[in-house]
């Protein structure tokens, strides 16, 4: 009698293999999406609870830095219809806030500015553009260089510049489609912020006139208590001891003093 055969017979090594590596693929896909859908809610968090321009390019250069473990994340913004261009901010060093820079230098960054197109450079030593920095790139092991622009309307405001170390994870076309998204938000609340200060600024809400206005009111607020305080303790005040004259004199001081202020705070 010949043996029944076995119902859950494994596998042959050569179909199973294709079939792992597919799904190791999609794994690797799935996480690099949730790593682009996390840090997009991160600087959508950040860049809506302010409207000031520093915080909205900080927010940006940190948190693509700290996603894809970049050598360089940097924002440029351009002014003066192009002719100067300033690094606003930069993951590798967060004191950098307003320098202006040699676009020669950046030959990838003007390429980009001038194009308002990305600029993807997955092998740096290979690219011939980038000849005369090679060895500079080559000291801090860069692999790949990524300049997506910031446009409104059609027209470059700034870019956002990424570098990948020559050890780490290479740069994909999805990562580079989602860089041009964060670059699209970071346009959108540029502008908001843009448009905050040109509000605040016709409406006169300096923010040193604000911090004047809060230390005038903190001085006042102080006497204020004091001379209170003074008078609970020491009884009443005893102006009746002062002559006609005196008090009338002590009026016309405080009507002065109340004038020059009144008139101050208007020429500010």
């Amino acid at each position: 009698m010949s043996p029944i055969p076995d119902p859950v017979s494994p596998m042959p090594a050569s179909s199973s293999q294709p079939e792992v590596e597919t799904l190791r693929q999609r794994v690797r896909t799935l996480e690099r999406e949730r790593t682009h859908l996390l840090t997009v809610i991160e600087i959508l968090q950040e860049v809506a609870g302010s409207l000031q321009f520093s915080d909205v390019v900080q927010a940006v250069s940190r948190r693509l830095g700290e996603a894809f473990g970049l050598d360089r994340s940097s924002v440029f913004l351009v002014e003066r219809g192009g002719e100067v261009v300033r690094l606003v901010a930069t993951y590798e060093d967060p004191s950098i806030r307003n320098y202006v820079v040699d676009v020669e230098r950046y030959p990838e960054l003007k390429r980009a500015i001038q194009s308002g197109r990305t600029v993807f450079i997955p092998d740096v030593a290979s690219d011939p553009a980038l000849r005369q920095v090679r060895g500079n790139l080559a000291t801090r092991r860069v692999k790949s260089i990524t300049v997506v622009p910031i446009t409104w309307r059609g027209r470059p405001i700034g870019a956002i510049f990424l570098r990948t170390f020559r050890d780490g994870p290479s740069f994909s076309d999805e990562d580079v489609r989602f860089c041009e998204v964060v670059a699209s938000l970071t346009a959108k609340a540029l502008r908001n912020a843009h448009r905050f200060e040109r509000l605040r600024a016709a409406r006169g809400e300096d923010p040193a006139l604000r911090a004047l206005d809060r230390e005038r009111v903190a001085l006042l607020g102080f006497l204020r208590r004091l001379l209170t305080a003074a008078a609970d303790r020491e009884g009443p005040w005893g102006e009746e001891a002062l002559g006609k004259a005196d008090a009338e004199e002590l009026d016309r001081l405080v009507g002065v003093a109340m004038t020059v202020i009144a008139q101050e705070a208007n020429a500010r």
